[in-house]
């Protein structure tokens, strides 16, 4: 199956790509005419029974941190919810990935220390277990696939506010993300999400969860989980549908960590260079790119022929280009993070590499992302 064909208005997971480290958001634009969704709301401006909801799901909701050393002030934060009174939560992969250390805050204010019980990179989907003492507030899951036009409810921690809530509707299920490094087949809702939303939940009037906050499309860029309300236009927002005969959270809750295969490289798109296809930016040191022997930009001397054709001497950028994954056609980064993606950890792909005018097969065996480390600097 080809991919949408749209193209990258600004998504953000509030927290990038696969094939290299999330930076605080994941834009994409696209080129849909969308209007804003009304502003967020209060919570004492929303009708009564939207309050009494909230009021009763609240508890069972945190603020999931991460952090480097355990303590102090969190690095990263999103969202998360109980789904048994021992304490194991949901949240979206992408809130937790890579993370140190990983704390919950609760309604009340108590603070426990999270592990990671099992994730679904591929699902943007995690479940945490929390050190919680005695028993915890949670929400039930729902039975069933909701219905398009139903009302939604989401608690989240955007815009610098703590567990507070968004109201909207579903307007479509089986949404499809154009980028591979986006979940399939979410539930698209017009609730006025923001990064420090992710990984919150989706309820039906019920109350029961019927999803767990992914992505956000946003008409602004630049904003991040500490945004001012009154800067942040949402388009639309995205959630994992979740119930209680989800096969993959029955796994996760198992124990099953299941991550997506990368290269281990930084690209960079749009770029400069005459030859389409995805520029090595980057290579990180030990990482299957690296390993089989993939080089990032770098800085050459110009040769005589540089020299001829534009008329001045000096040093000139080159950067290997993957133009082919097994023979495919790689028409930039996007695309072959697409490529990527179809395979699986472990696999062995062939890409064609042009480095500086000549064509190499660079046979690379596909890590997991999470065992590859992004910080590392040459």
């Amino acid at each position: 199956m080809r991919r949408s064909p749209w193209l990258p208005i600004l998504m953000l997971v509030a927290l990038g790509m696969y094939l290299a480290p999330r930076d605080g958001g994941r834009p994409l634009e696209y080129n849909f005419d969308f209007n804003p969704i009304p502003r967020l709301q209060e919570p004492e401006q929303l009708p009564n029974q939207v309050q009494d909801l909230f009021k009763k799901s609240r508890p069972a909701t945190v603020r999931v941190e991460q952090s480097i050393t355990g303590g102090g002030a969190p690095e990263a934060i999103g969202t998360g919810f109980f789904i048994d009174d021992q304490g194991t939560l949901l949240t979206a992969y992408h809130v937790i990935e890579g993370a140190k250390f990983l704390n919950v805050t609760t309604q009340s204010r108590q603070r426990f220390r999270a592990e990671v019980v099992g994730f679904d990179a591929a699902q943007d989907v995690a479940v945490l277990k929390a050190n919680v003492r005695g028993r915890v507030p949670f929400l039930a899951l729902a039975e069933r696939t909701p219905n398009p036009g139903e009302r939604v409810l989401a608690i989240g921690n955007s815009r610098q506010q703590f567990l507070q809530p968004r109201q909207g509707r579903l307007l479509r299920l089986n949404a499809e993300a154009a980028r591979a490094d986006f979940p399939q087949g979410t539930l698209e809702m017009s609730a006025p999400l923001a990064p420090g939303d992710s990984g919150g939940p989706i309820l039906d009037t019920a109350g029961r969860a019927i999803g767990v906050v992914s992505y956000i499309r946003l008409a602004n860029s630049d904003i991040g989980a500490m945004a001012n309300p009154n800067d942040v236009q949402t388009l639309a927002s995205y959630a994992i549908p979740v119930t209680t005969v989800d096969e993959t959270l029955q796994a996760l809750r198992a124990g099953e960590k299941r991550d997506v295969p990368a290269l281990g490289i930084f690209g960079d798109s749009p770029h400069q260079y005459s030859t389409p296809g995805a520029v090595v930016a980057r290579v990180v040191p030990g990482s299957p790119a690296d390993q089989a022997g993939l080089r990032g930009e770098r800085v050459v001397p110009r040769t005589d022929a540089d020299r001829n054709a534009q008329g001045q001497a000096g040093e000139r950028l080159q950067a290997d280009i993957i133009v082919a994954v097994d023979g495919q056609p790689t028409s930039d980064f996007y695309e072959l993070l697409f490529q990527i993606r179809q395979k699986r950890v472990g696999d062995t792909v062939n890409l064609t590499v042009d480095r500086d005018g000549e064509r190499l097969r660079v046979p690379v065996k596909l890590g997991a992302k999470g065992s590859i480390d992004y910080q590392q600097t040459e």
